[in-house]
């Protein structure tokens, strides 16, 4: 019985609780309503911002209100803020059961893709536009446009990446002759240097061979310079040998003279004991 009143109670508790949030459910849905509504108005004045403020306070009471994200997303668009109008037509796109609407947030979406130049992204929005809209003419001629676009990005693409690889080769090229140009500079610094040396080697000889030259003048000029003896004129040393060369000359003639006048005379020996 106990059991019985207590899960009577929680009932009754949860009962309440839906009512509540249902009620709160619908004043916040009220006020969202009443806020897109201000929101239209200041749309229709081509006050995009102010009606921005008004679109996003309605998603806040509201989060999955599609019609106040399709309204927000026009609105940013409107002042070319095309990358923050994306999510609000994905999230139109998500929430809205309405085919119409459906396909009317997937061709504004393809269109702000359109312009933040992802035309991959266009083609697919405008082909779930068209999934949903089948008989919407703008759509498709828009599809053909993204198409072209998205084929024209590609060629663009591709052909940079040839002009890149290009130019890199031609760098590399120029890096390759650069280095080459280089080193026959320095080979060629190097034989102007070996040049320069065996010139320096040449003068050095022929200012050697130069100097040779001079020096039999500087000899010839030192010899010049040194008194030479001159003819008729002794020096004292000769004439001292000359004085002794004649003495002794004389002492040999006295002696042959001597000698020839003691021939066949006894020569007395004389003694000294």
């Amino acid at each position: 019985m106990r059991f019985f009143k207590n899960s009577l109670l929680i009932a009754l508790l949860i009962f309440t609780s839906n009512i509540f949030s249902q009620k709160d459910s619908i004043a916040a849905q009220r006020k969202a309503k009443k806020l897109l509504r201000s929101g239209n108005k200041l749309y229709a004045k081509q006050n995009f911002t102010e009606a921005s403020v008004a679109y996003q306070k309605a998603l806040a009471s509201s989060g999955n209100y599609d019609k106040a994200a399709y309204n927000l997303g026009n609105s940013l668009y409107q002042n070319k803020n095309f990358k923050e109008a994306i999510p609000q037509y994905e999230l139109t796109a998500k929430t809205t059961k309405n085919k119409i609407t459906k396909a009317e947030a997937f061709h504004n979406l393809g269109n702000a893709l359109m312009e933040s130049k992802d035309y991959s992204g266009a083609v697919d929005a405008y082909k779930n536009s068209l999934r949903n809209n089948p008989s919407d003419d703008e759509t498709r001629y828009n599809l053909a446009v993204a198409q072209k676009m998205l084929k024209d990005q590609k060629n663009d693409n591709q052909n940079n990446n040839k002009n890149n690889k290009d130019q890199n080769k031609d760098q590399n090229k120029d890096q390759k002759n650069n280095k080459n140009k280089k080193e026959q500079d320095k080979e060629g610094d190097q034989k102007d240097d070996k040049k320069k040396q065996e010139k320096k080697g040449d003068e050095k000889d022929r200012n050697n061979k130069t100097n040779k030259n001079k020096n039999p003048n500087k000899d010839e000029e030192k010899n010049k310079k040194q008194p030479k003896p001159q003819q008729g004129k002794m020096s004292p040393e000769q004439v001292k040998q000359l004085l002794e060369n004649l003495n002794n000359e004389e002492k040999k003639t006295q002696k042959k003279m001597n000698a020839k006048k003691a021939k066949g005379k006894k020569i007395k020996q004389e003694k000294d004991w």
